[in-house]
């Protein structure tokens, strides 16, 4: 067969648009990520870093946090603060437009009050977009014995699709919140979700997610593995 450019740009336009990875999401395999839903972001107009959408999103994060903790996967949360003085971030933020302002954090930075994060489930504080740079995050998923991640937050095409490709590169089934997800210009959700549906991520509504969480096609036996090899 010759492949044509008609035909390759085909399937990549629908690999994007449909694309779907073909992996369950255990419960007992699972863990949900929450990146950054943090006062700087979603606090409606705290500081100049304000995401309007995540401010939004969260009752619906919210309910996904609820129906995790039901389903006993754990919640691990995120937030992006000024960690050992500066020094373990890259150097070169200071030199983009993400640093155009001299805002500053008035003290550590906190997950946003109504996001309800509790005590008992970790809170990574990360110096850079990936929630797996400089921090414990893999040791933790390893340690809980999960090889699924879901991915939620903000924002969508730095943190979390930042976290969405090391989670990837470390071996991990990645689930990406389509709707539990958000960034700072809206005309940026979808074109970063088709990259990760294409090549990263299984690409879920929230609801989605809750219905593959309480809806698990049960796992093979040993000896049906075996007939089907």
């Amino acid at each position: 067969m010759t492949y044509t450019e008609e035909w390759v740009t085909a399937r990549a336009r629908d690999a994007y648009e449909h694309g779907r990875a073909s992996f369950d999401i255990r419960p007992e395999q699972t863990a949900l990520l929450v990146i950054d839903m943090q006062d700087e972001f979603v606090r409606p107009g705290w500081s100049p870093y304000w995401v309007p959408a995540a401010t939004r999103m969260a009752p619906r994060l919210r309910q996904l946090v609820e129906e995790c903790r039901a389903a006993s996967v754990p919640v691990i949360w995120t937030i992006f603060d000024d960690t050992h003085l500066g020094l373990d971030r890259p150097h070169a933020l200071r030199f983009l437009p993400h640093a155009d302002t001299d805002w500053r954090r008035p003290g550590p930075a906190e997950v946003w009050a109504p996001m309800d994060h509790r005590p008992d489930e970790a809170l990574i504080r990360k110096p850079s977009y990936g929630a797996f740079y400089d921090t414990p995050l893999d040791t933790m998923l390893r340690n809980l014995a999960r090889d699924t991640v879901i991915v939620t937050g903000t924002l969508t095409n730095y943190c979390c699709g930042a976290t969405a490709r090391q989670t990837y590169e470390r071996g991990y089934k990645v689930v990406v919140g389509s709707d539990v997800t958000a960034t700072d210009d809206e005309d940026r959700q979808e074109p970063e979700l088709a990259v990760l549906r294409k090549g990263f991520a299984l690409v879920l509504s929230a609801e989605e997610i809750a219905n593959r969480l309480t809806t698990v096609t049960p796992a093979p036996e040993e000896g049906d593995k075996a007939n089907v090899a």
